[in-house]
């Protein structure tokens, strides 16, 4: 297969690719998009869209098609697993701070499908599934991406810049040599979906409810067609011993007791990483969302940060394609890279740590502090700001 020509090669079709996409093609800029999956996979992945990402959605026309088909989550808590309830978070409170005022619990596929549907009315994207990046180079006047098509045969498209939204396992990351600094956290995280209705049963249950607890925290997560457990798991059994139907079962009952069996209609076990790459910007080639950056989900943080990277990325590129410094690209990795680390990261390594603290007083103190925060307008409102991702995208503006 011969090579082609694209101002902007993107690898990875996931939100973060395509939101890329968007906003080049709306900018006049063609693009070619390589995706090794022959699909957009229709899996449980992230589902939490915040308040800021939705307004940057609605730019696209997409913000409203995905509440419609999504679950509005107005209220989200904190609770003990013995005592239940310690704080509930009112999202009105951000009434006045985002069109949004809500979470939306919404599978990431259906924005995907949503992309792609308005991609076909439109010109300037290039869409290639069932295509794995293999390599690329870069010169002064662009880069050179390989790949191999679905048929197994290599091809290369050439273009002037490189985005790669290609996920934890980046190849074009490796490449590059780049330092992943972190940690893995100790425990496994099992993520069990399931059609019971723990709301039913649990007394003031909230959509979204991070539970702590000094031996087994949880997260208790509603979906417009189910609702997902998140538990932490022991890291040296095997994954047929963590995902034995009795083990899950004897797990979940012991949340809620349910005379019928658990109905499981998804169960997953996965590593968590806490990682951010070193650099974001190499040449012509650039990292974003979880190529560049990785967190626990608790706080629902990875795939809104990734399309805010996305966002901040390609508007400096429209930029620089109409003549600005290329210089102007810095200015992403310094933002997006300072999110990661004093944001996102602070943000979901704190809150595993309370979810799990064994100190009594130290618990009590939090949970003192919660029930303080919801009880002051001012210190909820700006609770709901940092927690919601506005207050890192306000601070953007001071960093050069």
């Amino acid at each position: 297969m011969g090579s082609s020509e694209a101002p902007v090669i993107i690898s990875g079709a996931g939100p973060v690719g395509l939101i890329a996409a968007a906003n080049l093609i709306r900018h006049g800029i063609p693009v070619v998009v390589l995706e090794r999956s022959e699909d957009v996979p229709r899996d449980l992945r992230a589902s939490t869209f915040h308040p800021p990402t939705l307004d940057m959605l609605a730019e696209f026309g997409i913000a409203d098609r995905l509440v419609e088909r999504g679950l509005v989550c107005r209220n989200w808590q904190y609770r003990d697993r013995d005592t239940g309830v310690v704080a509930t978070f009112d999202m009105g409170v951000l009434s006045d701070d985002t069109a949004y005022p809500f979470r939306l619990q919404c599978e990431q596929w259906k924005m995907s499908d949503m992309l792609r549907e308005d991609f076909a009315g439109t010109g300037g994207i290039d869409m290639r599934y069932g295509h794995s990046v293999t390599g690329f180079t870069q010169d002064e006047d662009g880069v050179t991406v390989l790949f191999t098509d679905p048929a197994g045969e290599p091809g290369e498209v050439r273009g002037r810049y490189l985005i790669a939204a290609d996920g934890a396992h980046s190849p074009i990351r490796k490449q590059l040599g780049v330092k992943f600094d972190g940690q893995t956290i100790p425990e496994i995280f099992l993520s069990i979906s399931t059609s019971f209705d723990f709301a039913a049963v649990i007394p003031d249950l909230a959509p979204i409810a991070y539970v702590s607890d000094p031996d087994e925290w949880q997260v208790l997560l509603r979906t417009p067609t189910l609702w997902r457990v998140l538990l932490p798991t022991d890291a040296r059994l095997s994954d047929d011993e963590i995902k034995n139907p009795d083990t899950i079962e004897r797990r979940l009952q012991a949340i809620q007791f349910n005379p019928d069996r658990y109905e499981i209609l998804h169960c997953t076990a996965y590593r968590v990483h806490e990682r951010v790459a070193e650099a974001y910007v190499h040449g012509r080639v650039f990292l974003a969302g979880d190529a560049a950056h990785l967190n626990n989900p608790l706080g629902g943080m990875g795939m809104n940060g990734g399309i805010h990277d996305a966002l901040n990325l390609t508007n400096r590129l429209v930029e620089v394609l109409a003549g600005a410094a290329p210089e102007t690209l810095g200015r992403y990795e310094r933002q997006r890279r300072k999110v990661a680390l004093d944001t996102v990261q602070a943000t979901t390594l704190r809150n595993r740590k309370m979810m799990s603290e064994k100190d009594p007083a130290a618990r009590a103190a939090y949970h003192d502090e919660l029930r303080g925060i919801v009880a002051d307008r001012a210190k909820h409102r700006a609770h709901l700001l940092k927690a919601s991702m506005i207050q890192s995208l306000r601070d953007l503006e001071a960093v050069a």
